[in-house]
């Protein structure tokens, strides 16, 4: 959807409209569920990078069929200060990045995720969903696999299960993100209803077929121009209907009971940059629209409306946290 500009570099720039602002990469995790034990291979995921020396930040690079990147696809896990000597079962936070050329795990590092959980008992687990993978599994790819949708659901969350410290159970996990990222959260917390209790969306768009399916075809546009060579996330010309419908947030509201929803967007007028404005005015209709559905369900969120565009805002994502930390399973 958002940032189309006239040439690919725009594209790519605006595909941070359901891209990224910033990230600094990292360390890695802290070893796995068993206090001695080393974190290892699993899930259909094989390491073939890693740093562990950092005492919070541990960083892995992970192969896997279902994304044919080469060395692999990266992950930061963000341990709580205390877990190497507490003993103690965490709560764990799944932090989707947004999109564009830049975009990737160390989006949130660089923001001041370390700062923004200091001292907080909560994992965060920081994945790589490509540069405009959508956090999907593509209708069509030219480029080989890459399934994001597979990897995050069916090898990530069980390998992190696995190798940490974590609650595996609905009331021990919380999805959310930026922009992208803000949508692949409010569609696993939806299509995967009983693994995530609370799910967070931050200028993320919340309605695809709205404007003619703006959100839809911006998906099919930057991911056939960054990622796929030309395939799309959707299917074009013609889409898979039946996809979109179960992607999209506002056709399955019902999805979104009994959890903990928060949602910010921007209201522009904080950007000289007319892509950066368009794309945070589609992510605003969206999300009034599925605000106004979920509130005619019955269905509690918190909501936030904040002057400027699209872009990471800290104090929102500190919010957030602690939001999500009480509502969680305590460690």
């Amino acid at each position: 959807m958002s940032e189309l500009k006239s040439t690919r570099r725009s594209i790519l720039k605006a595909a941070g409209g359901f891209s990224a602002a910033m990230a600094l990469g990292g360390a890695g995790v802290l070893a796995s569920a068993t206090p001695a034990g080393a974190v290892g291979d699993g899930s259909g995921l094989h390491i073939v990078d890693r740093n562990e020396d950092d005492h919070r930040m541990w960083y892995y690079r992970l192969q896997t069929a279902a994304v044919g990147w080469n060395p692999g696809v990266g992950v930061n896990i963000l341990l709580p200060d205390d877990y190497h000597t507490s003993g103690r079962t965490y709560p764990v936070l799944y932090l989707f990045h947004g999109g564009g050329p830049d975009a990737d795990f160390i989006q949130f590092d660089r923001a001041g995720i370390r700062q923004w959980t200091a001292g907080k008992p909560i994992i965060v687990v920081m994945p790589d969903g490509g540069h405009t993978g959508w956090y999907s599994n593509p209708v069509t790819s030219n480029v080989g696999p890459r399934n994001w949708e597979t990897f995050h659901m069916s090898q990530l969350l069980p390998w992190v299960e696995s190798n940490f410290r974590t609650f595996a159970e609905y009331d021990g996990r919380a999805v959310s993100g930026f922009s992208m990222g803000g949508f692949g959260a409010l569609k696993y917390a939806a299509k995967y209803y009983g693994h995530f209790a609370s799910v967070s969306s931050h200028s993320g768009p919340a309605s695809m077929r709205r404007d003619f399916g703006l959100v839809t075809h911006w998906a099919n546009t930057s991911s056939a121009a960054l990622d796929l060579a030309g395939g799309t996330i959707y299917g074009a010309p013609l889409w898979n209907e039946a996809r979109v419908t179960a992607d999209n947030p506002v056709q399955n509201i019902e999805r979104y009971r009994n959890k903990r929803v928060f949602l910010v967007a921007g209201t522009g007028a904080g950007s000289v940059d007319w892509f950066n404005q368009v794309q945070e005015g589609q992510v605003l209709a969206g999300q009034r629209e599925f605000r106004s559905l979920l509130d005619g369900a019955g269905i509690g969120h918190e909501s936030h409306e904040r002057p400027g565009d699209h872009w990471i805002r800290g104090d929102m994502f500190v919010r957030d946290i602690d939001g999500i930390i009480a509502r969680l399973r305590k460690a």
